[in-house]
């Protein structure tokens, strides 16, 4: 019995020395983790609300994924807002290492921690938009005196404050003449105006493109009534804390985008021509600009 209990003690031995010994299967080869595998560190792109959450990420998705393929040392990530204050506390807070805000909020920005180094091209495009209904009786501005009209939010810099401005530029006072309805997106704005909900409603020429593609049946009963003078386009703001090689990339990866045909697709949904450099001294203009607003109309309040 001895001599049975001593065998079988040397064969579990034998055998725990072939599982688990270093040299006694020649096949075996040691498992490392690969470090492509390893969780990267994250960065928030934040655009501003141009459309809803769902369009949002159907127009800027793709562009994240070019960042995501070309830059291998981070991962970037696209956050949407519901509304304007929602992206400008967010923005304001320093949740995004990149992000694209309108001109105003890019100014604010730049005390907040935030750099200024690109924006979208094609600023004849950044111009305020008034829409009626065809059939309204709405016909010059003074008609609007008494009447409602719908905005965005109240630091839409094209879809508010350029409106604000035009019907203060024709003898309207914003405060008193008018029922200002902040509706919280572009689309909420152009629908209310559908829907008859207003006399008139403000945005800005991209996101009515848009929808006038998304819903042809809707847009075809709406006329752009007025349009405003133009200011620079939307900006491009990188967090102090990214890394300037990183930034070198972006830049590059974004500046180049309209010279091959991927990137032309990836314009083309939003839709633009490119981006550009920017810095402290294009958005010159939005700060005189600001400056008369709230001297003149009313004063923004920012959170």
């Amino acid at each position: 019995m001895i001599t049975l209990l001593k065998n079988a003690s040397l064969f579990f031995l034998s055998l725990l020395l072939i599982t688990c010994g270093g040299d006694t299967d020649p096949s075996y080869q040691p498992q490392f983790g690969d470090s492509s595998t390893l969780k990267k560190e994250e960065y928030i792109f934040g655009v501003h609300p141009l459309h809803n959450p769902q369009q949002l990420q159907a127009v800027y998705g793709p562009l994240i994924d070019f960042l995501n393929a070309r830059i291998k040392e981070i991962s970037f990530r696209l956050e949407a807002s519901r509304n304007y204050a929602t992206y400008e506390e967010k923005l304001y807070a320093g949740k995004f290492q990149f992000a694209l805000p309108n001109p105003y909020q890019t100014i604010l920005a730049e005390d907040r921690n935030y750099q200024i180094f690109g924006k979208m091209g094609d600023d004849e495009n950044f111009k305020g938009i008034i829409l009626t209904h065809k059939d309204s009786p709405i016909q010059k501005i003074s008609d609007l005196k008494g009447q409602a009209i719908s905005y965005p939010a109240p630091t839409a810099l094209a879809a508010t404050l350029l409106p604000q401005y035009f019907l203060h530029s024709q003898g309207l006072d914003i405060n008193r003449d008018l029922q200002n309805h902040y509706v919280g997106s572009q689309e909420s704005s152009i629908m209310n105006v559908y829907l008859k909900k207003v006399a008139a409603g403000a945005t800005w020429p991209l996101p009515w493109k848009t929808f006038q593609k998304d819903h042809p049946d809707f847009a075809k009963e709406l006329q752009i009534k007025w349009e405003t003078s133009t200011l620079p386009n939307n900006g491009l703001v990188v967090h102090t804390t990214v890394p300037s090689p990183i930034l070198t990339q972006v830049s590059q990866l974004l500046f180049e985008l309209h010279t091959h045909s991927q990137g032309q697709e990836i314009l083309a949904r939003m839709p633009l021509s490119k981006f550009e450099k920017a810095d402290h001294q294009t958005y010159q203009v939005v700060r005189d600009f600001i400056h008369n607003f709230t001297q003149n109309i009313r004063v923004l309040e920012v959170e």
